[in-house]
């Protein structure tokens, strides 16, 4: 139970201690639009182009075919986060709707591993920033701009919610533009605009159902980011209707964006393999639609895009470590809020800190740690939602089997098979840091001198029956 706050105490009262004075909930102050915001950000509403080659090449052509198979498949898990947040509306995410679901030690393990996905996530951003940064200022090295983006992804992550939010509106609303600008461009330009060219691609090839699964596969991974939304539930404005919009819109808004992207990119080039850089595809495929000018608008918006979406994963990574500090799991410092802020500064500090670890890997190494953690949080989420809502709240009423029940196996099931296409390294490194975490969690228990729970009552439970709730 999270202590009280000064203005809990009666007048009079003797003076608290000091842990028992800091404030140990954030402040409420996000709409529904920030949240949106937020997901599309933390996505990043501008990475369909960093996959739009090799998913091009992968799908034979198909991609928009692929997006379609793949924001499915992502609503699925998206619904049962979204549900989940319904009953359990605090910051956390999957590691507090593992931790309802199936007690204190899956709950941790759920949020060491989701820990994984999340501490990586900036790292790629502050990667990409450094890769941009050199090719724009080819006597720096990459390295430099990878610290530069740090330090300022650092800064964001304290001042909050209340900045980031307005920039992640600006960057969002920016990104749209150019998509726009894009889709409207590649229509007039189109070397052989009809029905039938825009209808190929999301159609199934020579290759069979195969490339579109296998493209899928890989592009699913745009998606992450979504359930950081879950993460602001004690920082937004009636949660439990709020948070499962956010989540659902983000990830549909994404979906449709990534799929009329890609639609417009094999109008504007109907053959794909006259592509001169894969890597780059987005890039070519903007100054073939826009010239110059679209090209260097794009660079810029997706730079500051790549910033925002790094601040948006390191704030949700620092909110779960917080929650995981308030309870007792983690140290308790973890759990402190700046004074003026109320955000989890300290937690901040620490994932910064571990973030420099990005001075010396490769973005395909810090890619490989996010996948095993994302997609095991997605499937841990997905039967604590059959667990909590279908089995111990009996929510099976109306549209409750299927929501409830076969929409999570769907997801689950989904999430299984995205499994099968990870590297074998990602294992080996998975299977090694879920050790670590068996340890952490065993020497934290000792010195807790008890078992380790989530203190699911012990924020806003008026807003948060977990028993008898009926939709």
């Amino acid at each position: 139970m999270p202590a009280a706050t000064t203005e809990d105490a009666p007048t009079g009262a003797p003076a608290a201690s000091d842990s028992a004075e800091r404030p140990r909930t954030l402040k409420r102050q996000l709409g529904l639009p920030s949240l949106v915001a937020y997901g599309l950000t933390s996505m990043g509403v501008l990475s369909v182009v960093s996959v739009y080659g090799p998913g091009t090449q992968i799908s034979d052509g198909h991609l928009p075919a692929a997006y379609v198979l793949a924001v499915v498949i992502m609503l699925f898990t998206a619904h049962s986060y979204g549900r989940m947040a319904v009953h359990v509306p605090i910051t956390g995410g999957a590691y507090a709707y593992a931790t309802r679901g199936f007690g204190q030690f899956t709950g941790f393990l759920t949020g060491w591993v989701m820990m994984l996905d999340y501490l990586f996530l900036p790292m790629v951003n502050f990667l990409l920033f450094g890769l941009y940064f050199n090719s724009l200022f080819t006597g720096v090295a990459p390295w430099a701009g990878t610290l530069v983006c740090l330090l300022i992804v650092a800064v964001l992550s304290v001042i909050g919610v209340g900045w980031i939010k307005r920039m992640n509106t600006v960057v969002v609303l920016a990104s749209v533009l150019v998509i726009l600008a894009f889709l409207v461009l590649a229509v007039l330009n189109a070397p052989g605009l009809s029905l039938e060219a825009v209808m190929r691609p999301l159609s199934v090839g020579e290759g069979g159902l195969g490339p579109i699964f296998a493209a899928a596969a890989i592009v699913a991974f745009a998606f992450l980011g979504f359930d950081g939304v879950s993460t602001l539930a004690e920082e937004t404005k009636h949660p439990r209707r709020n948070i499962p919009r956010g989540i659902i819109l983000s990830t549909l808004f994404a979906g449709l964006g990534y799929i009329a992207f890609t639609i417009a990119g094999s109008l504007i080039v109907p053959d794909w393999t006259t592509l001169e850089n894969l890597d780059a595809a987005g890039t070519e495929l903007m100054q073939q639609a826009g010239g110059d000018v679209l090209m260097v608008v794009f660079v810029i918006v997706n730079v500051t895009g790549i910033v925002l979406c790094g601040a948006a994963a390191q704030m949700s990574v620092s909110r779960v470590i917080f929650a995981m500090g308030r309870d007792g799991i983690l140290p308790p410092a973890l759990a402190r809020l700046h004074p003026r802020f109320r955000t989890p500064f300290v937690a901040s500090a620490v994932v910064s800190a571990v973030a420099l670890v990005a001075l010396f890997i490769t973005l395909d190494q810090a890619v490989y740690m996010i996948n095993f953690g994302a997609l095991l949080a997605f499937a841990m989420v997905n039967l604590a939602t059959i667990k909590v809502l279908f089995f111990d709240l009996r929510l099976r009423s109306g549209w409750g089997l299927v929501r409830h029940l076969a929409m999570p196996a769907v997801g689950f099931a989904s999430i299984v098979w995205l499994w099968t296409s990870l590297a074998w390294f990602t294992y080996v490194l998975g299977a090694a840091w879920l050790a670590i975490g068996i340890v952490v969690y065993l020497v934290r228990r000792n010195q807790h001198g008890g078992p380790l729970a989530l203190a699911l009552d012990g924020v806003e439970t008026e807003q948060m029956p977990l028993a008898g709730v009926r939709d």
